[in-house]
């Protein structure tokens, strides 16, 4: 099984939506960001407050809570918040990740409840617009001549999401992983910081977290790591795949509670999001964020993590990362 199409299973599970359902009683609503403003799990975040609005009592609160790229958050929620039915921390396929290779401790999948998904991402090759890179060719050319030329960066350490989308554009020009000058950060908003401020070269993010940023002109990207092209404001980025390098990764963005919520707390929130999955203004608000619509919630959400920790397990033991 090759890593870069962990995108598969994904794509093949069916977006469910639910019929429009009454106003859920959650009040104080929080959705915990485990990193830093500016990146991913703060665009997760986004997607709920802005798409839940119509369907809780009152707006969802936006907290950050940054460390080991999602590790304080989840210790937190098997901790001393696994009862906190008020509140929903976000993760991605990155998250898995870090669960399957231990990075979370010793939690694992099943110490939390998985909630329900804010859409699908992409990874996306990004450099600075004044880049001497124009096409993820050249780019491939260097790693192939000499992979320490390239300074790459991202949030996340080695072994996380981020760092296998590198290792797999290392691995695809012929060379070797291990060879990668890689800096890690704590979120994709730092990482973002250091590539515009010349730290690094290369930032190995995702498309969504680029939405804001493509007006102002900062960043280009390369390539998406998409199956095919992904639908405006991306579709003039051509995919690695066109430009005849095999790499693909797909990220799925969602939310968890902690293990100890009651039955009647996490079906508040399921049915939330059912009912905001029935909207076209919740439609609006993942395109507008650059996800594509991936919906599910409950015991079919539950069905499709557990089946992607299975393929990321699968992946991680193939490329020598579990303990």
């Amino acid at each position: 099984m090759k890593p870069y199409r962990l995108g598969v299973a994904l794509a093949a599970l069916t977006c469910l939506t639910a019929p429009a359902l009454a106003q859920s009683r959650i009040t104080d609503a929080e959705c915990v960001a485990p990193a830093n403003p500016g990146g991913g799990f703060d665009l997760t975040c986004r997607v709920a407050q802005t798409g839940l609005a119509p369907h809780v009592d009152a707006p969802v609160k936006v907290t950050f809570m940054p460390g080991g790229i999602g590790a304080v958050a989840y210790n937190l929620f098997n901790t001393t918040r696994t009862d906190d039915g008020a509140a929903i921390v976000a993760f991605s396929t990155g998250s898995l990740l870090n669960i399957v290779t231990g990075k979370y401790g010793d939690f694992t999948e099943a110490d939390v409840r998985w909630l329900a998904s804010a859409g699908a991402d992409f990874g996306a090759v990004i450099v600075r617009a004044d880049s001497p890179y124009q096409n993820l060719a050249g780019l491939m050319a260097d790693f192939a001549a000499d992979p320490s030329s390239v300074v790459v960066g991202a949030g996340g350490s080695v072994g996380s999401q981020d760092w296998m989308k590198g290792a797999l554009l290392l691995r695809e020009a012929g060379a070797s992983p291990r060879d990668m000058r890689y800096v890690a950060f704590d979120g994709g908003g730092d990482a973002i910081a250091a590539l515009l401020g010349g730290s690094i070269e290369v930032y190995t993010g995702d498309v969504g977290e680029m939405v804001p940023h493509l007006e102002a002109g900062q960043m280009r990207m390369l390539a998406v790591l998409s199956p095919e092209r992904l639908g405006p404001p991306f579709d003039a980025i051509p995919t690695a795949i066109e430009q005849g390098f095999d790499v693909e990764w797909t990220i799925l963005r969602g939310f968890y509670m902690g293990g100890d919520v009651t039955d009647a707390e996490y079906a508040a929130w399921v049915d939330a999001f059912r009912a905001a999955y029935a909207t076209e203004e919740f439609a609006a608000v993942q395109k507008e964020r650059g996800l594509l619509p991936l919906n599910m919630a409950g015991a079919e959400f539950q069905a499709a993590v557990e089946k992607s920790v299975t393929s990321l397990r699968e992946v991680a033991g193939e490329a020598g990362l579990l303990r």
